[in-house]
């Protein structure tokens, strides 16, 4: 199937500098492999039932949305143990310690992946229910 996609001039630049010195033959091979990762890293968080210790890791423009994201995480102090957080210029990197439901960690994580200054969010399970 042939797509389309708006991408960033300087993020297109970046993947292809990437799948160029991974050797991957051509920018649609690598689009599809990241694809793949992305659903394997998805399926994994959504098919993750019961308590849950989890790293969430996350980076952001301050000012774009500190409020909000205070907010979001107020909202989700029930599974947040603690945050550590620095500053890299006008953007911030967010790690939030999380135990509890995993089906609260995978709300959390999908309300941070909504803000639109939120860059990616990134999940680590250290040990599920399973």
């Amino acid at each position: 199937m042939r797509t389309s996609f708006n991408v960033p001039d300087g993020l297109i630049e970046e993947f292809d500098r990437a799948w160029g010195d991974e050797g991957i033959e051509n920018r649609s091979r690598a689009v599809r492999e990241a694809m793949r990762e992305f659903v394997e890293s998805h399926s994994r968080l959504e098919d993750t039932s019961g308590e849950v210790v989890a790293l969430v890791g996350f980076d952001y423009r301050h000012h774009d949305v500190i409020r909000e994201l205070h907010g979001a995480q107020h909202e989700y102090q029930d599974v947040i143990l603690n945050t550590s957080h620095t500053h890299q210029g006008e953007w911030c990197l967010e790690s939030l310690f999380c135990r509890g439901d995993a089906a609260r960690v995978r709300k959390l994580t999908y309300r941070l992946r909504d803000f639109d200054a939120v860059r990616r969010v990134k999940v680590m399970l250290i040990r599920d229910g399973d």
